[in-house]
This record gives C-alpha cells, sequence and structure tokens, in this order.
C-alpha cells in the first residue's frame, strides 16, 4: 500500500505507511492518503467477530500497513489495549434509547478517545524509525482542543527516540484537561500554553512544520518533527478498527444481523473521528448515513449542508472544548476522495488566502450521498445530560451529548430503523463541573476534586482512576506564549 498527498495524488513519490507515520505531513503541506482503500467482505467482518479487540485491531490495520508484519502489528496492538485500559478497549453500551448504541471509547489511560490511536501509534512510530534507518530524535508537535495533549503525552512518554511538545489553548480546556497536562510524567515530555484559541494553536504547527528554517535548526540538533494529531495517518487509522469492532460486536451480541446497516453519529471538531468511520463504509461496512455533531461552533454543519466552509465567524468557548475548532484539517482528506488532489489544493489555498471556500455543485452531491449534520447549543447540551441521566441514570459527557442530540434528530427527520451507533469520546468526570451543572446541582465553592466527588456521588459511579489520582500530583509545566508561531517555535526549539 503505498501513499500520497491530498494536494498532489500521484505526482509526487509514493511512500510506504511507515515513511508516513515518521513524517506526518506532506511536503507541500497536504495529509497523506493511502492510494486505494481496502475492501472487506461480509465474510471478512464474521471471521472478525469472535476475535479480541487487540486481534481485530492488528488485521484491520494490516490491511492499511502494508510494510508491518503480523507479528509486529499483534505486539503492538496487545501492548496497546491492555492492562492500561479499564477493561475492554471500545465497548458497546445500550442504555440511551431504543434505537441508540453509545460506543465507549475513554476506558483508555487518560479517558478519552484519542487513547484508541495514540496507545498504538507511539509502537507503531518507533518501528517506522528502524524500517527507515532513522537515527535522528522525532520531535512530536501536537496542537490541542484537550484530549490529544494528554493521550499524546501518556502515549510517548518516555519511548525511545521520541521527544514531544504539546501546545494548548490557556482557556480554551477544561479544568480536568489542564490538570491533566501540567502534571505528565516523563523525561522527553513539554507541554506550554498559548494565548489564544485552538485553531491559533493548530495554524502554530502547522506553520513550525512548513518551515525549512525550522526544520534545519533541529536538524542540527539531531532531531526532525513529527505529528501526533490526526494530520498522521498513523493516528487515524486505528480509529478504523473501533467501528468495524463496533459492528462485530453487535452482531455477536444478536443486536443486529450480519449484513445489516447501522448509522454512526460522531461528535466532530477536527473531522477525524468521523472520516475514521466514513473509511470503514467505504471499505464494506454496513453503515448507512455518518452523521456529523458539532456544538455551536458548527462550521462543519454548515459546510455539508450548503458546501461553503467559512472560517470568518465568531468562535465560541463552550463546555465540549474539543469541538472548539473552526477550521477542521481532516476534512481535506474528505475532499481528496471526492474532488481529487487538483481541486482539494485549490480549496486549501482559498482557505489560507481567505478564510473560505465553495466546493463545486458535484463535490456537495457527493458528500450528501454519505452525510448527514447536525447542532447542538448549550442548552440543549445541558438538557441532553440531564434528561439522559434521569431516565437512563447513565452519565454522558458533553461532546457525546451533542451527539446524542443529532442522533435523535437525525432519527426524528429520517426513521431509518437502522440502530444508531454514537461515539463516545470522553469520561464524564472529565467535565465533571458541567455535568453537575447540567444536572441542576450546586457547586459554588468547590475545587476540583470536591466536583469529582459530589459527581460521583451524585451519580453513583466511580471515579476513573487516572483522575482520582490527580491531585497528588506535581504541576510540572506553567508556562504560556504568545500564538504567533515564533513564540512557538522558541519553545520548540528549547529557547524559551
Amino acid at each position: 500500500m503505498n501513499y500520497y498527498s491530498t494536494r498532489s495524488g500521484k505526482t509526487t513519490a509514493p511512500k510506504t505507511s511507515a515513511e508516513v507515520i515518521k513524517q506526518g505531513l506532506a511536503e507541500d503541506g497536504g495529509l497523506f492518503m493511502p492510494e486505494s482503500i481496502p475492501s472487506i467482505t461480509i465474510d471478512y467482518i464474521e471471521s472478525l467477530c469472535p476475535l479480541t479487540y487487540p486481534k481485530r485491531a492488528a488485521k484491520v490495520l494490516g490491511l492499511f500497513l502494508t510494510d508491518y508484519t503480523e507479528s509486529e502489528l499483534e505486539d503492538c496492538a496487545k501492548a496497546a489495549y491492555g492492562d492500561n485500559f479499564d477493561g475492554y478497549a471500545a465497548p458497546v453500551s445500550k442504555l440511551v434509547g431504543e434505537d441508540l448504541r453509545v460506543l465507549e471509547l475513554w476506558h483508555g489511560p487518560t479517558c478519552a478517545f484519542k487513547d484508541m490511536a495514540l496507545q498504538i501509534m507511539p509502537r507503531l512510530l518507533s518501528l517506522a524509525l528502524k524500517k527507515t534507518g532513522e537515527n535522528r530524535t522525532a520531535h512530536i508537535l501536537v496542537a490541542t482542543s484537550g484530549d490529544t495533549g494528554k493521550a499524546a503525552l501518556e502515549g510517548y512518554k518516555d519511548v525511545e527516540q521520541v521527544k514531544i511538545t504539546v501546545f494548548y489553548p490557556e482557556d480554551g480546556v477544561s479544568n480536568m484537561q489542564k490538570r491533566q497536562m501540567i502534571t505528565q510524567e516523563g523525561k522527553n515530555v513539554n507541554v506550554c500554553a498559548i494565548k489564544g484559541n485552538f485553531d491559533d494553536a493548530q495554524t502554530g504547527v502547522k506553520q513550525i512544520f512548513a518551515d525549512k528554517n525550522t526544520a534545519e535548526k533541529l536538524s542540527e540538533k539531531n532531531m526532525f518533527l513529527s505529528s501526533a494529531n490526526s494530520i498522521n495517518w498513523g493516528r487515524l487509522a486505528p480509529q478504523v478498527v473501533y467501528y468495524i469492532s463496533a459492528y462485530c460486536d453487535l452482531v455477536a451480541e444478536k443486536d443486529i444481523k450480519l449484513g445489516e446497516k447501522v448509522d454512526i453519529t460522531v461528535p466532530t471538531g477536527n473531522f477525524g473521528n468521523i472520516f475514521a468511520a466514513y473509511i470503514a463504509k467505504l471499505m464494506g461496512l454496513p453503515v448507512g448515513r455518518l452523521i456529523c455533531a458539532s456544538n455551536k461552533n458548527n462550521i462543519l454543519t454548515d459546510f455539508l449542508n450548503t458546501g461553503v466552509y467559512d472560517r470568518n465567524r465568531a468562535f465560541y468557548t463552550t463546555m465540549s472544548p474539543s469541538m472548539d475548532i473552526l477550521i477542521s484539517s481532516n476534512l481535506e482528506r474528505l475532499l481528496y476522495l471526492v474532488a481529487g488532489p487538483e481541486r482539494t489544493k485549490g480549496y486549501m489555498q482559498k482557505l489560507s488566502e481567505t478564510g473560505r471556500y465553495e466546493v463545486d455543485a458535484d463535490v456537495l452531491a457527493a458528500i450528501k450521498e454519505n452525510f448527514s449534520a447536525y447542532y447542538c447549543d448549550e442548552d440543549n447540551c445541558a438538557e441532553t445530560i440531564k434528561g439522559i441521566f434521569g431516565k437512563y441514570s447513565y452519565l454522558t459527557d458533553p461532546h457525546t451529548a451533542v451527539a446524542v442530540y443529532a442522533a435523535e434528530q437525525f432519527i426524528k427527520e429520517n426513521k431509518t430503523g437502522l440502530k444508531n451507533i454514537v461515539a463516545s469520546t470522553a469520561s464524564p468526570y472529565k467535565f465533571a463541573a458541567d455535568e453537575l451543572k447540567s444536572l441542576g446541582v450546586n457547586t459554588y465553592g468547590l475545587g476540583d476534586e470536591d466536583i469529582l466527588k459530589k459527581l460521583s456521588d451524585y451519580s453513583k459511579t466511580p471515579i476513573p482512576a487516572p483522575l482520582a489520582t490527580l491531585f497528588t500530583k506535581e504541576v510540572r509545566f506553567s508556562g504560556s506564549v504568545g500564538k504567533d508561531k515564533e513564540s512557538m517555535e522558541k519553545v520548540v526549539l528549547g529557547q524559551e
């Protein structure tokens, strides 16, 4: 399997999966995509049903990462999805609604869905460095809206031949997300706040990647840049696995029949998680509609409904901060598949120059064949959290609540009769204050630790162990810099 950039396609030399995992971003600023999408049959899906999650992961990843051996992928998957997860890696709950099935993706060491990829990705990178004969240290550069940062830090801490720097928006993550990052252990990790929002952090990171002068300075230090955001195919490919695995589990539990279609709803900011579901559908997983759920920053809802992407709009800080994004990087991969590299490059150039682009009519029509889009404002998010808990005694974090609300709206308007798998992306305890506020519980005067305990007492659910132990850890990182590329670059180069 060869890989090409979304902006140049096969006009440039192909790269192997190890090379793209090592490199992260293409030289022309595009994202890497496989030359073709591998096909799976109903018989293939049936063969996965009796397997463990690590074995399913190894087999599915093997279709994309063809320069890795089966035994290498099995070893990586077993190590990634073992004792560091609280039980089964990606269980499907039936607690919410007659037609909704909640795919819980937050049972890993940082209590967020990013663990599903970022526990295996460092292992894939280590192998990639060996496969490509790389002797330099990989400096992982990450912009985070909350969960990716901690998951990447945890996944890459003390990994040989790797350093990692994470930038997060100073006032754009929850208190728990911030505490998880600033107390991170590991000799090779660095965390820094920026005085801006996630889009500023992501733009700065991309500019650093594109700066040849920065690359030269890092090379003098025997380092090169790589990424752990979902712009890296090594981050995105493992996310395809859990949609296929969830389908297998529903079949195994006789909740659906083999071959029966399901709809999938995903709370979406950077478009990577829902794009992974789209890849699963293209492979042959029986999927009907893909429902993109946005919060008040509903740029994706507008785009998927109108074909106009316009980031020249108000930015809102919400209780679902991982979706507080106006530049959805992985949307470029969707455009590549439906519009081709030449038009994709043009759209991205317009976005860079004007903050806006409009896709051609045939591109929008192709997108609408697979995607529906809804958004959920803050009031509806809070009402959904309260309503689900009141009816099912089940806690949903704000991102999952956005997705449940969107799924319910979709079902009302489109009575497909299909089960709807809702991706649940974080533990509610990462947003405990907003959970309690939504439930109508007063938290006045309480500190973060007491808020966790109050949510536990109120909901009669245990605090996840990775969060319960946070308050005994030392704060290691308190730095903050401007949102400009130059200030962030100084951090990367060790000058701040």
